[in-house]
C-alpha cells in the first residue's frame, strides 16, 4: 500500500507499507524532506515495523518520537506527518494528481443559487457522475451567508441588512458567518471525492485542501498560512474562512467533500460591522479588539485587480494538477435553481436556528 501526505507548508512524506496479522509490515518512508543524522530515517521505519495496523496517526507520531535519536531535526518533516501518511496509505487515499479536474468560472449567480450549486455539484462528484471540480463564484448580489448551525438573530442585524439590501442566506457546511459583496470578495470551492483525505482527521483535511492556495498566495507575495481550525492568515491578519460538509454517496457509499473558500479582496468594514453582530467573546478567541482588524484585504496586500488574483489562483492549480475548463450542466443548473426556491429562498430553512 503507498500512501503520500504533502505537510502544509512542509515537503512530501511518501510511505509504503504493508499490514499483515494486524500489524505494520515492510514500512518504507521516503519523501524530499530534510532529516538529520542520516540512522533517524531508519529509526522511523523502525518505530513504524510492528505497529499495530489500527493505530491513529498520533499513536504513530507517538512511536517515532521514542525512537529517533536524541537531537533528531526534522525539516520539512513531523512524526505526525508520517503517521498521517501511513492512515493514507492503509486507507487507500488517493492523490491530487489522480484526477482529471474540472474548473467552472462562470457569470455572475444569486446567492441562494450559489449555495444550491455546491449541495447539487458535491452530490454528482459523489456519485461519479461529475469530476472533481474548483468552482470559483461570481456573486450576483450582496450578501450575509451564515453557517449551517449559526442562530439567526444572533448573528445578522436584520436591520442593517435592510437598509444595505442585503440578502441572509444559509449554507449547508458549517462555520461563522461571511459577508460579501460583488468586486470585493472571492470564494471558490471544491467538490472532491472522499478518497482524496481518507486517512486525514476532519482538521487535517482543512489544512490539506487548503495547501494549494497557500502556495498561489505565496506565489503572489503573500506569506499565508492554515490557522486551526478554519481561517488562512497572514502577518497582517485573517484574509479567508474555509467551511467544509462531507455528502454521504448513493447508497450509503464512498460520497464527497465540499471545502469551501471565501477570501476578502477589499471590504467595507464599517458596512459589515452594521449588518453582522459580532460578539466580544468572538473577538476575545481571536485575540483582537477590533472587528475591522480581523480581516485584512487581499487588494492591498497584493496591489492586484481582483480578476487577476483569480487569475493566478487558478493558474497555480492548474500548473500543479492540471485543469480542464468545464461549465455547470443544463440538468445541475436546473437542480440548483429548483434547490434554490424550495431550500435556500425559504424562511424555513434560513431561520432553522432562529
Amino acid at each position: 500500500m503507498h500512501g503520500e501526505y504533502k505537510i502544509p507548508g512542509g515537503k512530501l512524506v511518501v510511505v509504503d507499507v504493508e499490514a499483515e496479522d494486524g500489524v505494520l509490515r515492510h514500512v518504507r518512508v521516503a519523501g524530499d524532506f530534510f532529516l538529520e543524522p542520516d540512522e533517524a530515517l531508519d529509526a522511523v521505519n523502525g518505530a513504524l515495523e510492528g505497529a499495530p495496523a489500527d493505530t491513529d496517526a498520533a499513536g504513530l507520531a507517538a512511536r517515532i518520537d521514542a525512537a529517533v535519536p536524541e537531537g533528531t531535526v526534522m525539516y520539512g518533516l513531523t512524526s505526525e506527518g508520517v503517521g498521517i501518511a501511513v492512515r493514507r496509505a492503509l486507507a487507500h487515499a488517493t492523490d491530487w494528481t489522480d484526477y482529471d479536474w474540472q474548473l467552472i468560472h462562470e457569470g455572475p449567480e444569486a446567492p441562494a443559487l450559489h449555495m444550491a450549486l455546491d449541495e447539487v455539484l458535491t452530490a454528482e462528484v459523489a456519485a461519479g457522475r461529475r469530476p472533481p471540480t474548483l468552482r470559483v463564484w461570481e456573486w450576483g448580489a450582496p450578501a450575509v451567508i451564515i453557517g449551517s448551525f449559526q442562530s439567526l438573530r444572533n448573528e445578522v442585524d436584520p436591520e442593517g441588512a435592510a437598509r444595505h439590501g442585503i440578502e441572509v442566506v444559509r449554507r449547508i457546511s458549517g462555520g461563522g458567518a461571511m459577508f460579501v459583496e460583488p468586486g470585493n470578495t472571492i470564494t471558490y470551492s471544491l467538490s472532491v471525492p472522499e478518497a482524496l483525505v481518507q486517512g486525514l482527521s476532519f482538521q487535517d483535511s482543512y489544512a490539506y485542501l487548503d495547501d494549494w492556495v497557500l502556495g498561489a498566495l505565496g506565489e503572489m507575495g503573500i506569506r499565508a498560512w492554515y490557522q486551526p481550525l478554519n481561517d488562512i492568515a497572514t502577518d497582517q491578519g485573517k484574509i479567508a474562512g474555509a467551511a467544509q460538509k462531507r455528502v454521504v454517496g448513493p447508497g450509503g457509499g464512498p460520497g464527497a467533500v465540499l471545502h469551501h473558500v471565501t477570501m476578502s479582496y477589499d471590504i467595507d468594514a464599517d458596512k459589515m460591522l452594521e449588518v453582522l453582530r459580532i460578539g466580544r467573546e468572538k473577538m476575545s478567541d481571536k485575540g483582537t479588539k477590533s472587528a475591522k482588524k480581523r480581516v485584512d484585504p487581499l487588494r492591498r496586500q497584493t496591489g492586484l485587480a481582483r480578476e487577476a488574483v483569480i487569475e493566478r489562483m487558478i493558474s497555480s492549480f492548474a500548473g500543479q494538477y492540471g485543469l480542464t475548463q468545464g461549465k455547470v450542466t443544463d440538468e445541475e443548473l436546473s437542480r440548483g435553481r429548483e434547490l434554490a426556491r424550495t431550500k435556500f429562498s425559504s424562511a424555513e430553512w434560513t431561520a432553522r436556528v432562529p
